[in-house]
């Protein structure tokens, strides 16, 4: 994994779950426990995060907080390894044809994937008030948003009215966005009440695609939202992490590099 993605993977982790250990940190990355020490040691200098006794925690600052009470927002995510994001929308457009009915999960990456699904005679159902700013004003796609309790900081709809909504469709294809996926090959969310959401979507749906830049390999997150044998299709960027994506693949997986 190359320092900065591995370093905004850090930040991410840290954002999530407020204060982080440097072997949780190590043992998520796939890296020493020296290279973390390192990794804080500049983060830390460039004023993004604090390091403490064994580890990491935010910074106090303004801004939305997650449900651990953290600062972190949408708007921050979208601009860590903007880039790599915008070549996995980019090949994950590709695989949609009109008529087809998609889910798209929440995430930046599926926001920028919906920006590119502009214009075409498709279905979109999501939960992700971010897809709605993208495709609200475009009279060729038909779209349908899932209800439930907003979470403002994430733009995303959660519980039990959006798992019930999940149940009455059904797509051709979901577009899962993930936190990291592990060594192992499971898919992982750092946020627990987004997590039923997505398995009712893999269930909702025929197929999965999961949307997952280069420093999400291997990742990390709170919870398992599945295993990769739920998985039809990884897009990804070129670097990520081979180990994974070989378990990946050996579950039947297949993984497509932009």
């Amino acid at each position: 994994m190359l320092p900065a993605s591995r370093h905004g993977e850090i930040i991410r982790m840290v954002r999530s779950s407020g204060v982080v250990s440097v072997e949780a940190l190590a043992a998520g990355l796939g890296v020493s426990r020296s290279t973390i020490r390192r990794d804080l040691q500049c983060l830390d200098a460039d004023g993004v995060l604090r390091r403490v006794r064994g580890g990491a925690g935010s910074l106090a600052g303004s801004g939305a907080e997650c449900d651990c009470g953290h600062p972190t927002t949408f708007q921050e995510v979208a601009g860590i390894d903007a880039d790599d994001k915008e070549r996995v929308a980019r090949a994950a457009a590709e695989l949609v044809s009109d008529g087809d009915v998609v889910l798209l999960d929440i995430g930046t990456t599926t926001a920028r994937l919906a920006r590119l699904l502009r214009g075409r005679r498709i279905t979109v159902i999501t939960s992700s008030l971010a897809v709605v700013d993208e495709l609200r004003d475009d009279p060729a796609v038909e779209l349908l948003v899932l209800g439930g309790i907003l979470r403002r900081n994430y733009l995303s709809f959660v519980g039990m009215l959006t798992e019930q909504a999940l149940c009455e469709v059904r797509a051709h294809r979901l577009f899962l966005g993930t936190s990291g996926i592990r060594p192992d090959g499971q898919v992982m969310d750092s946020t627990l009440v987004e997590v039923p959401v997505k398995r009712k979507m893999i269930d909702s749906a025929e197929q999965t695609v999961v949307l997952a830049d280069r420093g999400k390999f291997p990742g990390s997150g709170l919870s398992p939202v599945c295993g990769p044998e739920r998985v039809h299709m990884i897009i990804t960027n070129d670097g990520a992490d081979t180990a994974t994506l070989a378990a990946c693949a050996q579950a039947g997986t297949e993984i497509r590099l932009t």
